[in-house]
């Protein structure tokens, strides 16, 4: 497995599960998939078609025989080898299929095709969260939505493992009766929690089979589990992180689409998943998935989560584990809930102590209870110039015959950071201490790792570094001291991997939405760590979007449980209104560096459930609403076709700029000589009928006058809309200090506080 650093080429691995910097060897290695058999000269296509409106296809078969129609002779026989592999009915006019170059090729000429193109390969991208989130049991949110009961998430992943204790059904009903899917595992397995599983992986030569999905990598039981996992007495991972674990929403239900296996994923899957999905039933979709930033139209992600938006069902997705460097962003479409990644009050903690009395706090899984903690010698296994040494990369210090019996220091880059202390280990080394790039700042993670290890920060490491340099005898030891939590009070902070805006797609849109739990996570895990063999009980601490992805599925669920009439955007506004900007010392959210973070690390802020659940006045946009965007893009006609599957002529729809999208966000920008652009809003009143609202502004550097019309909302009646315009004004005779800045527009009431984050960008 491999680290959030290692690149992955964007012509061969553009996709991935977004979780791969935990790992860290847990589970087996996996690596890409083929693009094409080399011995049937075989590639998978997905291939979109306009959608007739001349024939009524009333059944998959109607449908999959008007999409066979679009194959070429040699293509359209029965061999199971050939032909169509999935035909989607709901997130995709079109079908996926095994063809040869020139049968590609044939098709893509005939009429009433508007896209064939290869699929992409794709490879792999809590005890304590809930509390961290004000989530507790009998008040607040987790009491006003019911634990998230009769609410179905989807999550496609690796699949699940049925048998572990967080899918218990103890006091979840039977599923709403609107529930389509089904469960193909044995009859034992499924039950009122895990109320559906299907597995859509296919591979170069065989169609997709119903085989059941059993999780054989960790990502999916994981993910599932921090989404709506039962509550689960007594769970730890290595004896670490005691507790009652429970997902975000405990009482949901969940089903489960197995779209990635120890090979990788497919684009295919993931859609047959996403159409599977949407015509079950579910209410909330969870994808811990992403890839390269590209045209909407071209993402079959956000196609998928537009179909599903269409069907009322909520997206949510990681932002990514590209971090910290910017315009890193995955998932960048509107009707997607983008999720970054944060840290939460609890550490599992060692100490590296220095020979010279300092010591350096850090982390680490693996807590190991008979280890000396005698000063031993002290070495930087990069002191003799070699990266590869410095990062004890695989086979790097085999020959170091000078590391036997010592304490080494060893550079965190892109590969695993367990298979350092493997490396360490194999050369004699009796200890770790794992130091940080710059780029990974203050960010530590909890690893199982196979030698007493301590993982510290870049600050750290540098002052640990200078003493080795200095000291006529460096000495260290590392002293383990087991779970704290209230022990960091600049958490919440955004997380080094966590990646970042603006958005390249479309920057009038601000991207993440929002951020939350993702760093050092304890969840389901279907392989019991040392020496347990409980695989029921098994969980295990991984760190990544991936995680925080869920957490925001979870919190999704407990509002539509909450408030059943909602559409996807009214949630998502509720979650980006009420999201905080501080954290536990009251101060501005950090980043890695433990400075104050921008907008494009939280883009609204963490996640606050208790406020979400009654935001006051909401957001909403329908599917409809987007078209205009779309045109605002610049789209093609044909390209917006392909993400709405219906026909669009932009030359008789009033487009708007990508900023006036009803959004609960404002990203605008001041291009060349322009002085002012003004911004419009429409706001729903969900908080009591009669309410008075007036605005509070931030000022924003760069910027002379912000002015809102009307300065006050009055509202009189439930569910009663209001509109808003805000004109940003500037004299442009100074030049800004940087490119962005950033603020806000709250709309404050005695019992409500909205809050619109707003961003602006300087030419």
């Amino acid at each position: 497995m491999e680290d959030p650093k290692c690149r992955l080429s964007p012509t061969t691995l553009t996709i991935f599960i977004l979780h791969l910097i935990c790992i860290q060897s847990i589970s087996p290695a996996n690596g890409a998939i083929a693009g094409a058999d080399t011995r049937s000269s075989l590639s998978a296509y997905i291939i979109q078609v306009r959608k007739p409106t001349d024939i009524h296809l009333a059944t998959i078969e109607d449908l999959d025989t008007f999409y066979r129609s679009f194959l070429p002779a040699t293509a359209a026989s029965s061999n199971q080898e050939r032909g169509i592999v999935h035909s989607y009915r709901h997130v995709l006019s079109g079908f996926a299929a095994k063809l040869t170059a020139e049968e590609a090729k044939a098709i893509g000429e005939k009429d009433g095709v508007l896209s064939v193109r290869p699929e992409k390969a794709l490879s792999l991208h809590t005890t304590h969260s809930p509390d961290f989130l004000g989530l507790r049991q009998g008040v607040g949110l987790w009491k006003d939505s019911n634990f998230g009961k009769g609410v179905i998430i989807g999550v496609l992943d690796t699949g699940v493992f049925p048998d572990h204790s967080s899918f218990s059904d103890k006091n979840v009903p039977p599923p709403p009766a609107k529930w389509k899917g089904k469960c193909d595992f044995d009859g034992k397995s499924c039950n009122n929690k895990l109320i559906g599983a299907r597995s859509f992986i296919s591979s170069i030569n065989t169609v997709a089979q119903a085989d059941p999905p059993y999780d054989s990598e960790g990502h999916g039981t994981h993910t599932a589990s921090t989404a709506a996992g039962a509550f689960v007495r007594d769970a730890n991972a290595l004896g670490n992180a005691n507790g009652t674990a429970s997902g975000i929403a405990p009482l949901a239900h969940l089903a489960i689409y197995q779209v990635c296996s120890s090979l990788g994923c497919s684009e295919g899957d993931i859609l047959a998943g996403l159409d599977a999905a949407t015509e079950d039933g579910v209410d909330v979709l969870s994808l811990s998935l992403g890839g390269n930033s590209q045209p909407f139209y071209s993402d079959l992600i956000a196609t998928g989560a537009f179909a599903a938006t269409q069907k009322g069902i909520l997206v949510s997705c990681s932002a990514g584990n590209s971090g910290p460097s910017s315009g890193t962003l995955s998932n960048e479409a509107p009707w997607i809930l983008t999720v970054g990644a944060s840290s939460i009050d609890r550490s599992i903690k060692a100490t590296a102590r220095l020979g010279n009395g300092k010591e350096f706090d850090g982390e680490t899984l693996y807590q190991p209870r008979d280890f000396d903690p005698v000063p031993l010698p002290l070495v930087y296994a990069g002191e003799k110039g070699d990266p590869s040494s410095a990062y004890c990369l695989t086979g790097s210090l085999g020959n170091r015959t000078g590391l036997r019996g010592k304490v080494v220091v060893c550079d965190s880059d892109g590969t695993g950071r367990r298979d350092k202390g493997q490396e360490v280990q194999d050369a004699g080394g009796v200890a770790m201490i794992l130091v940080n790039r710059i780029d990974g700042g203050y960010t530590t993670f909890a690893d199982r790792h196979v030698l007493p290890a301590v993982h510290v920060s870049y600050a750290a490491g540098s002052d640990i570094k200078q003493y080795i340099s200095t000291a006529s005898a460096p000495k260290a030891t590392v002293l383990f001291k087991g779970t704290h939590i209230n022990g960091r009070s600049a958490d919440p902070a955004v997380t080094s991997f966590s990646s970042r805006g603006p958005n390249a797609q479309s920057p009038g849109i601000l991207k993440p939405d929002i951020i939350g739990p993702g760093l050092n996570i304890l969840a389901g895990w279907p392989f019991p760590l040392g020496n347990s063999t409980d695989k029921k009980r098994a969980f295990a601490v991984l760190s990544g979007t991936s995680m925080s992805c869920p957490h925001l599925s979870g919190v999704a669920a407990l509002l539509k449980s909450a408030h059943p009439d909602w559409s996807p955007a009214a949630i998502k506004s509720a979650i980006i209104t009420t999201a905080t900007t501080s954290n536990l010392k009251g101060q501005p959210i950090v980043d890695e560096t433990l400075r104050p973070a921008d907008i494009f690390a939280t883009g609204a802020g963490h996640v606050n459930p208790s406020k979400a659940v009654d935001p006051g006045l909401i957001y909403d946009t329908a599917p409809q609403d987007y078209i205009p965007y779309l045109c605002g893009l610049d789209y093609t006609d044909s390209e917006i076709e392909r993400i709405v599957k219906e026909k669009v002529k932009c030359s008789s729809i009033r487009s708007i700029p990508d900023y006036q999208l009803n959004y609960p966000s404002i990203s605008v920008r001041f291009d060349g000589s322009a002085t002012k652009v003004s911004v419009t809003r429409t706001v729903r009143n969900v908080g009591p009928a009669q309410s008075r609202y007036r605005s509070v502004i931030d000022p924003i550097k760069g910027l002379d006058l912000i002015g809102v019309q009307p300065r006050d909302l009055v509202f009189t009646k439930a569910n009663q809309t209001a509109s808003y315009r805000v004109d940003f004004t500037r004299s442009g005779k100074a030049k800004p200090a940087t490119p962005y800045a950033w603020g806000a527009v709250t709309w404050v009431s005695p019992k409500h506080s909205v809050r619109t984050p707003v961003v602006v960008r300087f030419a």
